[in-house]
């Protein structure tokens, strides 16, 4: 063999090794080409939360705030004007039926009834005297009869007298509570006018408030009642409306109405302000179907969307609200009842995306982390319909848990 032919064969040799070495690595990269495609297309899946609509009542509660109060509030005064003498209870106490209260001083009272008293017994005495005399022809029929006027007389002044006395000091009514003391010892009051305010155990508490024209016609009789007050913050009272205004307060424009309590074991004070949420019965008549608020995007008055998991992928559908119940959005139409919808991460999604149902709630990112993926804050307009998507859903775009292939 020529050194010529040696070369070329060694030359052909290389060649071969050299066009081997290109398929190789062609078919390793194609081979990694395609692991990257398939990673990726499997984390480009948008991770969201979902939730399933539900049904509830077809109107929503009356919201509004009211005092509670005993249901019934005894104003305690003096059948006769006098100086008091004295005031055993103070505001706050508890009292029984029968306990003496206050009392005004007696020595012009008892010089009342003890005046009548006499008049009473010369009328009678005159009486006596005159039928004698009619006997003896000495006096007419007329006179015997005048006599026995003025003794009857007397006789009803003197029980007067003995009832004004009778009412020279307050007696409680009923079991109750002080709930105000408008006077102080030694004090000249008026006949009539209050001394003592208590409030009956016996008839329990209630909430009264007032409600606008477009309320009022909503509410009837033992409609249900939830009563919630600041000083005991996480207590719920219940109870029923059991007084409704056929006119409106020419003061406030308002309806007055009236929630008696149930009965209960809380230590309720007269006077505290309560939240009342009046539930109804005509919203009981039919059903809407709710969604979280967080479901709700792109809101423009009563038109909005929502995304309905198909499947993987999130259908974008137009409903129309009805109202706004706390964290609800209940809706005339667009969704029904069951069907789930897209709730944390429902701001970044488009029409048809595929979606991954995350079930627990991933570990916070990094603040660097966050300020690398997050893309700029949703117009005002989106953050009215609906929450931003919680710590650990990614914004649309972001990847999880597989970086990019180079």
């Amino acid at each position: 063999m020529t050194d010529v032919t040696k070369v070329m064969t060694v030359t052909k040799a290389k060649e071969a090794g050299v066009r081997v070495a290109l398929i190789a690595a062609t078919a390793a990269f194609g081979l990694a080409g395609c692991k990257g495609k398939t990673e990726e297309a499997i984390v480009t899946a948008t991770p969201v939360r979902v939730a399933a609509a539900f049904n509830g009542p077809a109107a929503p509660p009356i919201h509004t705030n009211g005092l509670l109060l005993n249901k019934d509030e005894i104003r305690l005064s003096f059948k006769m004007g006098g100086v008091i003498r004295q005031l055993a209870v103070r505001e706050g106490d508890r009292v029984r039926k029968g306990q003496k209260l206050a009392e005004i001083e007696l020595a012009e009272v008892n010089a009342q009834v003890e005046q009548a008293r006499q008049a009473h017994e010369k009328a009678q005495r005159d009486v006596e005297r005159g039928e004698r005399l009619y006997a003896d022809q000495v006096i007419s029929l007329e006179q015997l009869q005048d006599l026995r006027t003025q003794s009857a007389v007397s006789e009803a002044a003197l029980k007067s007298a003995q009832f004004n006395s009778s009412y020279s000091s307050i007696v409680a009514p009923r079991d109750g509570t002080v709930l105000r003391r408008l006077a102080e010892e030694r004090e000249l009051v008026a006949a009539g006018n209050p001394v003592l305010v208590l409030g009956a155990q016996d008839k329990g508490f209630v909430v009264r408030a007032g409600l606008a024209d477009r309320e009022i016609v909503q509410i009837k009789p033992h409609d249900a009642a939830n009563v919630r007050l600041d000083a005991l913050p996480g207590v719920t009272l219940t109870g029923k409306v059991s007084e409704i205004a056929s006119a409106a307060d020419p003061a406030s424009g308002l309806f007055n109405i009236e929630v008696q309590l149930d009965a209960t074991t809380q230590p309720l004070k007269s006077g505290l302000v309560a939240k009342l949420d009046i539930v109804p019965a005509t919203a009981h008549a039919a059903e809407r179907v709710y969604v979280p608020i967080a479901a709700i995007v792109e809101g423009n008055g009563r038109r909005a969307s929502v995304f309905v998991l198909d499947g993987k992928h999130a259908r974008r559908r137009e409903v129309e609200v009805a109202f706004i119940e706390n964290a609800a959005v209940a809706l005339v139409a667009g969704v029904e009842s069951g069907e789930t919808v897209v709730t944390d991460g429902s701001l970044y999604l488009e029409d048809g995306e595929t979606v991954a149902v995350q079930s627990e709630t991933p570990s916070l990112p990094s603040p660097a982390a966050r300020r690398r993926d997050e893309d700029p804050a949703p117009s005002s307009a989106q953050r009215g319909g609906g929450e931003r998507m919680r710590a650990g859903i990614p914004q649309r775009g972001a990847r999880v848990g597989v970086g990019a292939a180079s």
